[in-house]
């Protein structure tokens, strides 16, 4: 039984190691295991301090200046990220302008933009502005500092930049979503150019799977009330703590 039990718990172990967050019901199926035994398990590594329990599953630990580099991050939650960015794609217009965050969710947006008509992008993700050259998007990066863990372009210089632009649409990743802490980063100089980029802009869509929900990062973007969230999660019981946010839309599984 010992065994057993070890197995179990490495395998929830492994896919929170994936995914950042672990649903009870899915592991009941994945485990072919009772509720209560599952519940168990949780409970056991809660203890060991390898995970936090949270309504209908588990989450990581994670601390308020934890931010994963972007090979990390980019191996995590794949298939949410893509059905989240495949839905924030059907929201940009012909002829608009809209400007793409740096980061991962942002990045698996732009396999889907490749037959947009007359859009300008304007982001501060260098790998970005590689990947939308190369299906051949107009694409303006701005210039300043650049972050190495996550190949973003930050500072002062580029808050003064985004102060001349005005976009129709913008999109962004977000560490953490929270009832009370509201949309929050781990990095201030990150969250200064989201706010700026934020104020110049006719509507901004945070891009956040179910592992940043109840989330809670060191500096606060914006309230949850200036932005439309694009999730995975389709539990409305989870959904209805953030009755604030402008729009909830939820991305297909």
């Amino acid at each position: 039984m010992k065994v057993l039990t070890e197995e179990r718990q490495t395998i929830i172990l492994a896919q929170l190691a994936k995914n950042g967050v672990v649903k009870l019901q899915d592991l009941v199926q994945e485990l072919d295991s009772s509720t209560s035994t599952v519940r168990r398990d949780l409970q056991e590594l809660e203890d060991q301090g390898k995970l936090v329990r949270v309504h209908g599953g588990a989450k990581e630990i994670t601390t308020l200046q934890s931010e994963p580099g972007i090979i990390e991050k980019s191996t995590k939650n794949v298939h949410a990220k893509r059905q989240i960015a495949k839905l924030a794609v059907q929201q940009i217009q012909v002829n608009e302008v809209v400007y793409l965050d740096a980061g991962t969710s942002t990045e698996a947006m732009i396999p889907f933009m490749d037959n947009l008509d007359s859009v300008l992008v304007v982001t501060n993700g260098v790998q970005l502005a590689s990947e939308l050259a190369d299906i051949n998007v107009k694409t303006y990066l701005v210039g300043g500092e650049l972050k190495n863990t996550t190949k973003a372009i930050v500072g002062a210089d580029v808050v003064e930049t985004i102060k001349n632009f005005r976009f129709n649409r913008v999109f962004m990743g977000v560490n953490g979503v929270h009832p009370k802490f509201e949309f929050t980063t781990p990095d201030p100089n990150e969250a200064a150019v989201k706010r700026a980029v934020l104020a110049q802009s006719e509507v901004g869509y945070f891009l956040a799977d179910t592992s940043k929900l109840n989330e809670v990062s060191f500096a606060k973007i914006a309230d949850l009330e200036n932005g439309v969230l694009l999730t995975d999660e389709t539990d409305q019981t989870i959904l209805q703590d953030f009755d604030q946010v402008k729009q909830i839309m939820e991305a297909e599984k």
